[in-house]
């Protein structure tokens, strides 16, 4: 494993240095941690590069005064070419996927198949309920108010419940890495304002469109009715697992991980 910071991007390295390149970009949290369950599995057969987005995590807090998911993509971008990557696969969760996308539009010849979880291509009523709901409470009630309410968006209520004494044990931590109120500020505004229905047609990457049918923050019909409208997708929806549900159910989510990536080489 190897691990520094390029542009500002802190990131890490996990797997053969000669397997074909995947690049894990992660939700509205942005830490390359949230990987973790994943990593092992996928990394057998693929040289892995995770990354903490820019104003999160070890990575860079300056950001600018507006963000968009486009400086998102800018960013895997420019890991890309500080790593000397020509091409890479794209694994994201939510705004990591959404970057990918942006991505995929920008610069398409450097993307190779993209793996999107709980995603969407166009503002949904009810994402952006829950996500002024989550601002609401971090400007009225605070950070610690924010992070002890972010489970019940990600995870299934019986998940929640058995993992209870985890999930406190975590909230320091949380507590003491959260980026800020004006990141978060930030990073929702870009995510809220996200749209490429009028695009997603030209995107002809192998997209494999990952969703749980559970899932309280991103409805799964985002992800599976949006994404099916790119030419070269296909959808894998789990029955459960919630908006986190590579964390949740990571067998099966890597499952189809290495199936999809299997059957569609660099």
């Amino acid at each position: 494993m190897t691990l520094t910071t390029l542009c500002g991007l802190y990131h890490e390295e996990h797997g053969p240095p000669t397997g074909e390149p995947v690049i894990l970009s992660a939700g509205l949290g942005g830490s390359g941690a949230y990987w973790a369950p994943n990593l092992s599995a996928l990394a057998q057969s693929h040289r892995l590069v995770l990354y903490d987005h820019r104003g999160t995590g070890r990575s860079s807090r300056c950001l600018p005064e507006t963000v968009s998911v486009e400086d998102m993509a800018d960013d895997i971008l420019m890991l890309m070419d500080e790593l000397h990557l020509e091409r890479a696969h794209i694994i994201g969760h939510a705004a990591g996927g959404m970057a990918a996308l942006a991505l995929a539009l920008k610069a398409p010849e450097r993307v190779g198949g993209i793996v999107i979880a709980n995603g969407w291509i166009t503002p949904d009523p009810h994402f952006l309920r829950c996500f002024e709901a989550r601002l609401n409470l971090l400007r009225h009630a605070g950070p610690e108010a924010f992070l002890r309410a972010q489970p019940i968006f990600l995870f299934p209520a019986p998940w929640i419940s058995q993992h209870h004494g985890e999930l406190d044990h975590e909230l320091d931590h949380q507590m003491a890495a959260f980026p800020g109120r004006e990141t978060m500020e930030k990073r929702i505004a870009a995510l809220a304002s996200f749209d490429i229905a009028d695009r997603i047609g030209q995107i002809t990457h192998p997209i494999l469109a990952y969703a749980a049918r559970d899932d309280m923050l991103v409805p799964f019909t985002c992800t599976t009715e949006g994404l099916k409208q790119a030419p070269n997708c296909e959808v894998e929806l789990a029955p459960w697992g919630g908006h986190a549900c590579n964390l949740t159910d990571p067998l099966r989510f890597t499952g189809a991980v290495r199936d999809f990536l299997s059957r569609h080489k660099l």
